[in-house]
């Protein structure tokens, strides 16, 4: 569908590029308040976007929400808001700077009157910014709705979307553009790159970081894996000969983190976000507290003492997360009990069926860990909300870090059982091999077929819509059909489930596959069909989600980094566990332990001086952004050079017009 133009009730033509839904029972009047807010000018306090009501479908129902707005801007407008949010653009001579309306004609891609200068992912950025940034200014509710309580300063988009008022806000596909990267991305079978800058330009930074990685963590596992065939081959039989795989594990997690850094920075300098500024922090929707006076925005908003969330943090999520790993301790438990019963009936009468018995607890303790971790994810989003943190980000952090502890824990601890207390390398390779085989089967099946079924089970109405539009050849719907259809799809919620998949993948790999060598093949085949099924969905399940102008892969850049030094540590431990490097040591152990914790401490300090001595930053790029800094730095000063000459002039014409002056007789 290529998005039509219409026409706003001021007679402006513009193309619909985000849709807000509003409740059913939204009042009038804050309906006519909010797009009176929209509509008016900046220097009123309003975003000067373009809006209109999204006309009734084809066939309409009087089920139908007639409360959805289609929101577009003019060209300019959209140029002004680029300066604002500070996109970043290719310059002239070829360097990355932040884009000003003055300075318009020198960059790289602005022709004419720049129609086609911003992607339409950044377009709708843009309009999601202003939106968010539309405030209260002397309202005390929102008209209608005395319980949407408001106040000098307040997000209006924020208020009407904790109190319900706001149903959705989503950004419009293109289904033109959407064709051709869905063919380029996910509809032929090929081995060659993702094409990243596609991904970026449809769906934004954040998103094309995370395939960027995935592609990135896909092809370091090659060597792994090319070295795990034969040696899985050759020793099948002989268990105890994982020392040198286990040493080129060590290595291998340690150079492909900080190799990413790098890849990762030239990405983001590449598309404008490794030197564009962060955006300052609003509070988040959800959160609540006292009518404060906040003294960094000079604006009244709620406040909520860190007193208090510290205490809930742990007096309450604290316990709740350990009681949860106690659980898990105790499932474990259980799963080593049916593996000794299992064993038990294959030692009495070993046929090829208490052959397949063997691996039933294995696979059942799989699933059991699958369905734990994600009640548990419930739990802890739960948790993390009732916290109250009121930055995104803090609410991400604290989040993230409830759901690594527990799904390291619950993933890894049976394993670690095994290897470092019975120090069973026969069951621990069988253990390894079921949950990852199993684990990547359920994932692929929850995050791919799943979601699509009940997509289609969901509404049937969506259904005849697909259904006519398949019949139709693909042809273009009608823009009413197609907002209602985008309206009734999924929303995409962000990239966690999918780092955190790859962060236990990574640490299946890292920590143990010495022991199963075909674990890095295994991940590989996974992450494959992983680029296939994250795309699909993406195209033909959800929503399209707003651009996230991201630098880097976040705080998860930190949790793989953790993972590599437990891999140092355990793989250490494994080798000095090896009956070759045992037999060095024939009568004291504690030497064997001594020298095994000295070797894992040089290698934890050579890991420290690797991350020193390898820049996160290419050495080209650095050159680059100090250019840039010099330039801004010399333009400032002639700047101030120019204002301090006119100010000395201006001083001067007074001073001779005082004395050339006649003074006045009486």
């Amino acid at each position: 569908m290529k998005l039509m133009l219409l026409l706003d009730s001021s007679g402006s033509r513009f193309s619909p590029l985000v849709v807000l839904e509003l409740a059913s029972d939204t009042k009038e009047e804050a309906i006519a308040w909010l797009l009176s807010r929209i509509r008016d000018k900046q220097q009123n306090g309003g975003a000067e976007l373009l809006v209109e009501q999204l006309g009734p479908g084809a066939g309409a129902q009087e089920k139908e929400n007639p409360n959805m707005f289609l929101v577009g801007a003019t060209q300019q407008r959209l140029l002004s808001g680029a300066e604002e949010v500070g996109l970043f653009k290719e310059f002239n001579d070829g360097s990355m700077r932040g884009f000003t309306c003055a300075n318009k004609h020198n960059f790289t891609d602005f022709k004419g009157d720049g129609d086609s200068f911003l992607s339409m992912a950044e377009c709708q950025y843009i309009i999601k910014h202003e939106l968010d940034t539309l405030r209260a200014k002397d309202e005390t509710h929102v008209p209608g709705h005395t319980q949407a309580k408001l106040y000098p300063g307040k997000s209006i988009i924020r208020r009407l979307q904790s109190k319900g008022i706001l149903v959705q806000i989503f950004p419009l596909h293109e289904q033109e553009e959407l064709k051709r990267l869905s063919f380029s991305w996910y509809k032929k079978v090929k081995l060659s790159f993702q094409p990243l800058d596609n991904i970026r330009h449809y769906y934004g930074e954040g998103l094309a970081l995370y395939f960027g990685f995935l592609e990135y963590f896909t092809f370091a596992l090659v060597p792994m894996a090319l070295i795990g065939v034969p040696y899985y081959v050759f020793d099948w039989e002989d268990y105890d000969k994982y020392v040198v795989f286990a040493v080129f594990n060590l290595v291998w997690c340690t150079v492909i983190l900080e190799l990413w850094k790098r890849c990762s920075a030239s990405l983001a300098y590449q598309w404008g976000t490794l030197s564009r500024k962060k955006a300052f922090e609003e509070p988040r929707p959800g959160f609540h507290g006292v009518l404060g006076f906040n003294p960094v925005t000079g604006r009244e908003e709620p406040l909520y003492p860190n007193a208090k969330r510290q205490l809930r943090i742990y007096l309450v999520s604290l316990p709740f997360v350990l009681l949860c790993l106690y659980l898990s301790l105790y499932v474990m438990m259980i799963y080593f009990q049916m593996e000794g019963w299992a064993l038990s009936i294959h030692d009495e009468d070993p046929t090829f069926w208490t052959g397949i018995l063997l691996f039933i607890p294995s696979i059942i303790y799989a699933v059991v860990i699958e369905i734990m971790n994600l009640i548990y994810r419930y739990a802890a989003e739960f948790l993390t909300e009732w916290e109250n943190h009121r930055l995104e980000s803090s609410y991400q952090n604290h989040l993230v870090l409830k759901v690594l502890v527990f799904n390291f824990f619950n993933c890894f601890a049976s394993l670690f059982y095994i290897a470092f207390v019975m120090q069973d390398m026969v069951l621990l390779r069988q253990s390894l091999a079921t949950l990852l085989i199993t684990s990547q089967i359920l994932n692929q099946f929850m995050e791919a077929f799943l979601p699509y079924w009940l997509q289609r089970r969901r509404n049937k109405k969506l259904i005849r819509k697909v259904q006519k539009r398949q019949t139709l050849g693909d042809k273009e719907l009608p823009l009413a059909e197609q907002v209602r259809l985008e309206a009734d799809m999924s929303t995409y919620l962000g990239t966690f489930d999918d780092y955190l998949e790859l962060f236990l993948l990574f640490g299946y790999v890292s920590l143990f596959s010495c022991v199963y060598p075909l674990a890095a093949v295994l991940v590989v085949l996974n992450n494959i069909t992983e680029v296939y099924s994250d795309a699909f969905k993406l195209c033909r399940v959800f929503k399209r989600p707003f651009s996230d102008p991201a630098a880097n892969i976040g705080v998860w850049q930190l949790a793989f980094e953790a993972m590599s030094v437990i891999a140092v540590v355990t793989n250490c431990a494994l080798i000095g566990m090896s009956p070759q490097v045992k037999a060095y040591f024939p009568e004291s152990e504690t030497q064997l332990i001594l020298w095994t914790v000295a070797i894992e401490h040089g290698l934890l300090a050579f890991k420290f001086i690797l991350t020193v001595v390898i820049p996160d930053v290419p050495k080209h790029i650095q050159i680059k952004l100090a250019r840039l800094e010099f330039e801004s730095l010399e333009a400032l000063k002639k700047k101030n050079q120019c204002n301090l000459t006119k100010q000395n002039k201006k001083s001067e014409t007074q001073v001779y017009s005082y004395f050339l002056t006649p003074l006045n007789k009486p």
